[in-house]
């Protein structure tokens, strides 16, 4: 049987052999910090839930729903991917998820809706047997963080047994029929050009789930590509306390000295 120590030097070595082909493929690569924490996520992942990924009979198991009508017409498709654990008599779907465990139970019915899907396409269009689902959240919580500095091995272990990333997710039918007008909804709304941003107090609202209350402004805002041209964002960005992209100023200033914005960063 392999040791801890060869499996995670098989891991490394799968893990580096596929960032050079992800890198090929996008394109471009990412910083060695970023690159190093996401080798950590992957190995802490593998020592909380490595009876789970030793089961995996199934892996990265792609689900289609073709023939989909939006409530205007338009007809579209939904596609997934998904793990499967088939042992003995059960069989279990696993949806893996690069987010908080907090997180996800804070905001489950987002998952649910996605994950019953899912299920419906591999019971019903595939005649499946399925027994149940869950969400794999790997992105550890702020208590691995914190043990992850420090010199005390015993911290991590215990911050370790606490985590639990692995979380049931009952199969309701009905959530189905929702979630597929929901994402026509949205279908329609792309096609038709309506992109409107939520309004500025939205932003402002608390992330149920997430150690430090994040706002919507700051966990899901500060990931779009076009916030610097939304009005809600540069709203919140003008009250926010704390900002924390420098330069804003020049983006929500309708009358910036761009000078002194290039050489603010240079004084002192």
């Amino acid at each position: 049987e392999d040791t801890l120590a060869d499996i995670q030097a098989f891991i490394e070595q799968a893990f580096e052999e596929n960032f050079e082909l992800l890198s090929i493929e996008n394109g471009h690569g990412i910083s060695a910090e970023a690159k190093a924490a996401a080798l950590q996520q992957v190995l802490l992942y593998w020592r909380k839930l490595r009876d789970v990924a030793e089961r995996v009979t199934d892996t990265e198991v792609r689900l289609t729903l073709p023939g989909q009508r939006t409530p205007k017409g338009r007809e579209y498709a939904i596609e997934g991917v998904v793990d499967i654990v088939r042992e003995d008599d059960r069989v279990v779907m696993y949806d893996i998820k690069t987010h908080e465990a907090d997180y996800v139970r804070a905001n489950l019915d987002l998952y649910r809706r996605q994950l019953n899907v899912y299920a419906h396409i591999w019971q019903e269009l595939r005649g499946q047997p399925l027994d149940g689902t869950a969400i794999i959240a790997t992105n550890f919580p702020r208590a691995v963080k914190e043990a992850l500095s420090n010199p005390d091995p015993r911290a991590l272990e215990a911050a370790l047994a606490d985590w639990q990333p692995l979380i049931p997710v009952a199969y309701d039918p009905a959530n189905k029929d929702q979630t597929l007008l929901e994402f026509g909804r949205v279908v329609d709304d792309i096609e038709d050009g309506q992109f409107a941003p939520p309004p500025p107090d939205r932003l402002q609202e608390a992330i149920p789930g997430t150690w430090t209350h994040e706002r919507f402004g700051t966990r899901i805002c500060r990931n779009c590509d076009a916030r610097f041209s939304c009005d809600s964002y540069r709203r919140f960005a003008r009250g926010a306390r704390k900002f924390n992209e420098r330069g804003m100023t020049y983006f929500v200033d309708p009358n910036p000295d761009q000078e002194e914005w290039l050489t603010a960063g240079l004084e002192g």
